[in-house]
């Protein structure tokens, strides 16, 4: 909470210090190298306590390599004391789901012995695709004489290391991708020289999806080659389903475009229609929670260019496995087997086999009926204080466990999410500040032109004491600053830095 002071500070000042925060962040991401910066005006270093490889006379043979979103706000955290073990924080900036045991959720076993013959390389194609495949067939293709085989599967050390395969797979083309969407696809759409990003107008801004309409035109005006994207989307927690989603399928198949699908929460969806056994719904085969894939509308899985990908680290809880895989036509599943040869050598091979029961489809369909009842309380929660503090979310997520907020509303400078990120981890809070998720592959614009400089993405993934400790932490620091709206000591170089 800010502190009294009998010093007022005008808007001109406070403006100082909001320029401040960003110039940090703009050195951060060499937009600002060379410039007699507003922080070092105010004698704020960006450098310090952010990343000391910043500079650019150190190791000028490296290019510099930014964090994510989320691995920044952390960083900045950390420079106030934040450790994982520590309970008296509250990380809702997180990516990940709580890992431990939830109600009604069946027993994971992970002991573990582990064979001699298991400490040979895996194949870098993996060895759970079998299993996979089933699992598609099962969910996605019953009655559809086109199925996935195991050679349709290819098992990786993460979703990331996934997408690393692709990016390094895809030949002279243009990817398409959406704003705000998954943080981590900035730098593989940028790394890779030979792919050209090219982001679709999405003219209707009153709507989180691109209607399939303007799918189709924005694609076939463009001649982009693949398009990336995550469904439902990380972060609005909006999703693309039904109707909609088979006239994107079909947009790829027509144009030959390579959709590349994220469909990491395709379990996290909290507006089925089926009756949970919780609630004197059937218990067994016959009744599934709802769950949404691409894999739905294919015709041909060995000719149609969809590629999924997906794996244990949100549906199944278990994100330190880094076991996960692409699903894929075969010749495409090829060129991912010999692009993991020379990227990453492939996954985990004993956390491979630990992992086989996980797979079983009575497992997973109790799994997924106790996680969305598990994270729709959560969500449900989280939305009703936000409401209460006058934060806005123009979109109630049905799926995924994060909130998109608007913090427009909120006294300045504080709403600005990078002064909000500020503020919060002065109180042991940690969020992600919306410029993160606007996607800008390559830093060709400025953070200051943002359309998400007053969004925030917050993260439902936690047990439950977390969102409150940071519930009751915000609403403290959004009092604060409307009972004081002008204290001007925030950003003083003794405490931003601290």
């Amino acid at each position: 909470r800010p502190h009294k002071s009998d010093t007022k500070m005008a808007p001109a000042g406070r403006n100082k210090f909001r320029r401040s925060i960003h110039d940090a962040y703009l050195k951060y991401h060499r937009h600002a190298l060379g410039q007699e910066t507003e922080s070092k005006k105010q004698g704020i270093d960006p450098d310090s306590k952010i990343d000391s490889t910043v500079r650019p006379d150190r190791f000028a043979q490296f290019h510099r390599v930014e964090k994510t979103g989320v691995i920044y706000a952390t960083s900045r955290a950390a420079s106030r004391g934040y450790h994982p073990d520590d309970t008296t924080w509250a990380n809702m900036g997180q990516g990940a789901p709580e890992t431990g045991p939830i109600e009604g959720a069946p027993n994971r076993s992970f002991s573990l012995h582990i064979e001699d013959s298991e400490l040979e390389y895996a194949p870098v194609t993996g060895l759970a695709a079998e299993k996979v495949a089933h699992y598609y067939n099962h969910l996605y293709r019953q009655g559809n004489p086109s199925q996935y085989e195991a050679e349709n599967v290819c098992i990786v050390p993460g979703g990331r290391a996934g997408l690393t395969r692709i990016m390094a797979s895809l030949g002279n083309v243009q990817i398409g991708y959406f704003t705000p969407d998954y943080t981590a696809y900035e730098q593989a759409l940028g790394l890779f020289l030979h792919i050209a990003p090219s982001p679709p107008v999405h003219r209707d801004v009153n709507e989180a999806i691109m209607e399939p309409d303007e799918f189709d035109f924005q694609c076939s005006g463009r001649g982009v080659g693949a398009i990336l994207m995550s469904n439902p989307a990380n972060p609005t927690g909006q999703s693309i389903e039904g109707e909609r989603l088979a006239k994107y399928v079909e947009t790829a198949r027509r144009q030959q475009c390579a959709l590349i699908m994220d469909e990491f929460y395709s379990h996290y969806y909290y507006d089925g229609d089926a009756g949970d056994p919780a609630d004197g719904g059937v218990d067994d085969n016959s009744n599934w929670p709802k769950t949404v894939s691409s894999a739905s509308y294919i015709e041909d899985v060995n000719s149609d260019p969809i590629l999924i990908v997906n794996g244990l680290t949100k549906n199944w809880r278990c994100p330190g496995f880094r076991v996960c895989w692409i699903v894929a036509p075969k010749h495409i599943i090829n060129m991912m087997g010999s692009a993991g040869s020379f990227l990453d050598g492939g996954a985990n091979a004993p956390l491979q086999h630990l992992a086989l029961p996980l797979m079983d489809l009575d497992f997973i369909r109790q799994d997924a009926w106790a996680l969305q009842r598990h994270f729709r309380e959560k969500r449900d929660y989280l939305l009703k204080h936000l409401a209460e503090m006058g934060i806005t979310v123009k979109w109630k997520p049905k799926a995924t466990f994060y909130v998109w907020a608007d913090i427009s509303s909120l006294p300045p400078p504080i709403d600005d999410c990078l002064v909000f990120l500020e503020e919060c981890t002065k109180h042991k809070v940690i969020v992600v500040p919306g410029v993160f998720f606007d996607i800008n592959p390559r830093g060709v614009r400025n953070v200051r032109m943002s359309k998400c400089i007053s969004m925030v993405r917050f993260s439902y993934g936690p047990p439950r004491e977390n969102l409150v400790r940071g519930m009751k932490a915000i609403r403290e620091i959004i009092e604060g600053w409307k009972q004081h709206p002008e204290w001007p000591g925030t950003y003083e170089q003794n405490d931003y830095d601290s």
